[in-house]
């Protein structure tokens, strides 16, 4: 896109304008409260709007995002993101949303080298790790890299389950379900990897 960051700043206000236009109070209603029922985990690929692929306004999605959509226990940002949409606005669903084509998964994948970036994905290699045999029996790469990026879903979805904030918001019979889904960049459809629990204790 041209014009560099001021064009951000045109796009805003055409964005607001067309808000405006279609819902006069959107602004005042938007700013009145924050009630979603949904608390998206997915990845910061720019090719992956959350609230653009499940047709969702602003206030109807609250949103984190991670390379390669990862949960672990000692990421401090995304727990409290997701104690907040637990505990403060009682979402009723957490989603781990993967993607095929992930730039993550595939470089966890290729071992190849980044910096920093390296020892997150280790979690990535991990996930490859533990799945071993199902992985090292897939010879076309393609197929392998998206089952991986199925296969790390799984493991944050059991990931998210295990948290004391999942478990204690089950433990008082708050109504939360947590789901594992992917999405197609070919063809902008998401696919439900059929790992919801609710109310479920974790495997030992």
């Amino acid at each position: 896109m041209s014009g560099g960051i001021s064009q951000l700043f045109r796009n805003n206000r055409a964005w607001a304008a067309r808000m405006r236009e279609a819902d006069a109070a959107f602004f005042a209603k938007l700013a009145g409260q924050q009630a979603p029922q949904y608390l998206w985990i997915g990845c910061s690929d720019s090719r992956v709007p959350a609230n653009e692929i499940v047709d969702l306004a602003p206030g109807e999605l609250f949103v984190h995002r991670n390379v390669a959509n990862v949960v672990v226990h000692t990421d401090l940002n995304c727990l409290s993101v997701m104690q907040f949409a637990v505990d403060v606005l009682k979402v009723r669903h957490i989603i781990v949303c993967g993607h095929y084509g992930c730039s993550g998964v595939n470089a966890a994948l290729m071992k190849e080298r980044h910096g920093l970036i390296d020892n997150w994905l280790r979690h990535v290699q991990d996930v490859y790790q533990q799945h071993l045999p199902v992985l090292e029996g897939i010879d076309d790469l393609k197929a392998k890299a998206d089952r991986l990026c199925e296969l790390n879903v799984v493991e944050q979805v059991s990931n998210v389950r295990r948290t004391s904030i999942v478990q204690d918001a089950w433990a008082r019979g708050q109504p939360l379900a947590v789901h594992g889904w992917i999405y197609g960049l070919r063809d902008g459809l998401l696919r439900d990897l059929k790992v919801t629990a609710e109310g479920q204790a974790p495997p030992a």
